[in-house]
């Protein structure tokens, strides 16, 4: 293809005595109009080779009926209000709504399909008072992270125009009792603050109704430390406040003191482990993986906090992997993964087995959503071949009735999913979801793609996606592999593929790969891959590992330059979970599988998709530019490689039905090329725009 023109410098780092080239590093700089033309002309290009390919309007009408459907979440009771988001057919955004008791007539309360004519301001976090009198939310614009926070009246609709409150992309709203202040997480929006020193930066700080939030009371100081995150939380009766400091995603420590003390007390020292806790009643209780890989449940007396006075409620499961927990209707629900499918349970407060919440088949689950103090609860249900349901459970009974269902239109019965296991490259047992159209034969021609994610505790769920049935009714297959580095089996399995043990998850995925190739579901000319962000950084290594083992890659939203992304965006933050190049001996272990450094010259790689978001402030896009310039001027690559650039979008994307249509349609018409699958049923004959 002819590619825009790409310079290289000569650019050469020395870290630790080992020297590092960096020709793209003037890719950087999205700020420079030389970036931006650039950046404008691989868009173009990667676009216009796109529509041209056959079948890409039949997927995107296929997408149309897919996405655009009806649905209704859980709801959330606040005093005798209930709240709740529905999506619609003819709107491009979720709206949440509100009732007077359970059954009283919908009223809207937040629609952002009307914020922006665009459509580029998006509903951020949103939080009901607990007497349900007002809802604290954050617009985000180009659905960002970056947030500001306001103040709405719901029997009203009117928003306030005192209660509106800047820097708070890390914000989660924490309500008193009386409605009439809420904590939050603040971050400064200085310009004069470096990107990668601002999580740093974050306090807690107490926001009173109508009075201006410049003059908010900082309850908590910043940590000073931008490789941690600052969370804090009322409990619902005001009693306690927590304040948990998190390094990374394997531990934190906790803090708590009564509204109005001056001093915090700590109630535990994370040394290797993480503890989340809440309280009701005068009780902490403590969820941990602390001599528990698979976690455990404590419960804790404030007024006796030591470490050694803390009862066990809820021993580890050698079996499961325990990862919610809430208080519901004076139980605590209790949400296990056993080999990465949900089951819920429900015991005591003192830990004792109640019963396991009746589930509609093999998924994955929310756990139960309720009050502590009220028996009715709700949960969501989906499986990759049920799109998603709600559930309304009576706590003491155990009576479960279907509340709400969405409907797509599709054949469940036309599917079969599978549970495989496969060896890694170390012997390590590996579970992989397999879903496909019946009748499939295992000839080694079906197309595949291979998904999967393997970090940060994130697990791999059979969770609904309505994106992957033209992909099945083509005759392909979808398969999720449940990497290392994920939390499918507890906290072992989790660092088993982070920091100095990241290459055990690329492993994990080429195992798959190789697997599905040794048992003849597909061959590698047949078999794409697929991941996002941390996924994108697996895919990225995957592909610059073992380039012979794929027909085809989709890469989004990634990390690819894992030498120097620790100063882009939220970067510092996963210092905890990958290392840093500041360090000698992790920059050996980053160095060594960074895919943006290991593009060679001589190597054919196969084709690639890049999707990227240009107003990603979590991820930078940086990663994105450098990689494509590598891998488009590789001599002896002849594969397309095309950078996709979805605009007024974030790290999730663009939260707009259309954005999504379109971007699904523009991935699975790459793969469908690049692949070499037979054109969608009910394509017309005309082929682009």
């Amino acid at each position: 293809m002819a590619y825009p023109a790409t310079r290289a410098d000569a650019v050469v780092d020395t870290l630790h005595g080992q020297q590092v080239a960096d020709p793209y590093r003037w890719l950087e700089n999205e700020k420079s109009p030389e970036v931006q033309a650039w950046m404008k002309a691989q868009d173009a290009l990667a676009r216009d080779a796109i529509d041209k390919m056959p079948g890409r309007d039949a997927l995107a009408k296929r997408f149309k009926d897919l996405f655009y459907v009806d649905s209704v979440s859980a709801p959330a009771r606040r005093g005798q209000r209930y709240f709740f988001m529905r999506t619609h057919k003819d709107k491009e955004k979720a709206i949440v709504y509100w009732r007077d008791g359970e059954s009283g007539p919908e009223k809207v309360l937040l629609d952002p399909n009307g914020w922006s004519k665009d459509g580029t301001v998006s509903l951020g976090t949103w939080a009901p008072s607990w007497d349900g009198k007002r809802v604290v939310f954050a617009q985000k614009p180009n659905a960002a992270d970056e947030a500001v926070l306001h103040v709405m009246d719901v029997a009203s609709g009117e928003w306030s125009k005192v209660d509106v409150i800047e820097g708070a992309k890390y914000a989660q709203p924490s309500w008193t009792p009386d409605g009439k202040g809420f904590y939050y997480e603040w971050l400064p929006t200085a310009p004069s603050i470096p990107v990668d020193a601002r999580p740093g930066y974050t306090t807690l700080k107490f926001h009173v109704l109508g009075q201006d939030p410049k003059n908010d009371v900082v309850v908590h100081e910043r940590t000073g430390d931008p490789t941690t995150f600052l969370q804090g939380e009322l409990s619902r009766d005001g009693k306690y406040l927590f304040v948990s400091i998190l390094r990374g995603w394997s531990e934190n420590d906790v803090y708590w003191k009564h509204p109005g003390d001056k001093d915090w007390r700590l109630l535990v020292k994370g040394k290797g482990a993480k503890y989340n806790v809440f309280s009701w009643k005068d009780r902490f209780y403590v969820v941990t993986d602390e001599g528990a890989p698979r976690q455990r449940v404590f419960g804790v007396d404030p007024k006796k906090p030591e470490r050694a006075n803390w009862k066990e409620l809820v021993p580890e499961d050698p079996k499961a992997s325990l990862g919610g927990v809430s208080l519901v209707g004076g139980h605590l629900a209790l949400e296990y993964l056993k080999d990465a499918t949900t089951e819920l349970r429900i015991t005591t407060l003192e830990g004792r087995p109640v019963r396991t919440v009746q589930l509609p088949g093999v998924g994955a689950a929310s756990n139960l959503a309720g009050l502590e103090d009220q028996d009715d609860a709700y949960f969501a249900f989906s499986s990759f071949t049920t799109p998603r349901q709600v559930y309304k459970t009576s706590v003491a009974s155990g009576k479960v009735d279907l509340w709400a269902k969405v409907e797509v239109p599709m054949d469940p019965d036309a599917y079969a999913v599978e549970q495989v296991f496969y060896p890694s490259k170390d012997g390590t047992r590996v579970p992989m979801f397999l879903v496909y159209k019946k009748g499939l034969k295992k000839d080694g021609t079906a197309p595949t793609l291979l998904y999967g994610y393997g970090g940060f505790f994130v697990s791999m769920q059979p969770t609904f996606r309505a994106s992957i049935l033209p992909w099945l009714d083509a005759g392909g297959i979808y398969a999720v592999a449940n990497l290392r580095g994920g939390g499918e089996y507890g906290t072992a399995w989790h660092d088993a593929g982070k920091g100095a043990n990241k290459q055990n998850v690329f492993d994990d995925f080429t195992g798959a790969a190789e697997f599905l190739a040794k048992q003849k579901y597909t061959q590698p000319k047949k078999l794409a891959i697929y991941g996002g962000s941390n996924g994108g950084l697996l895919v990225g290594a995957a592909m610059t590992q073992r380039p012979e083992l794929f027909g085809a890659v989709v890469c989004g939203v990634p990390l690819l330059d894992m030498v120097r992304y620790h100063l882009f965006g939220s970067g510092r933050t996963w210092v905890p979970e990958y290392g840093s190049a500041e360090d000698a001996a992790q920059f050996k272990t980053l160095y060594a599988y960074s895919p943006y450094h290991h593009v060679r010259q001589d190597v054919r790689y196969p084709a690639l998709l890049m999707m990227a978001s240009d107003h990603d402030d979590r991820v930078d896009p940086m990663h994105a530019r450098k990689f494509v310039a590598a891998v488009q001027n590789a001599k002896g690559n002849q594969a397309a490689t095309l950078l996709r650039i979805e605009a007024n979008a974030g790290h999730g994307g663009a939260d707009q039905v259309a954005k999504a249509i379109e971007s699904s349609a523009d991935m699975y018409a790459f793969l469908f090329q690049a692949l070499g699958v037979a054109r969608p049923e009910g394509e017309v004959a005309a082929e682009g725009r």
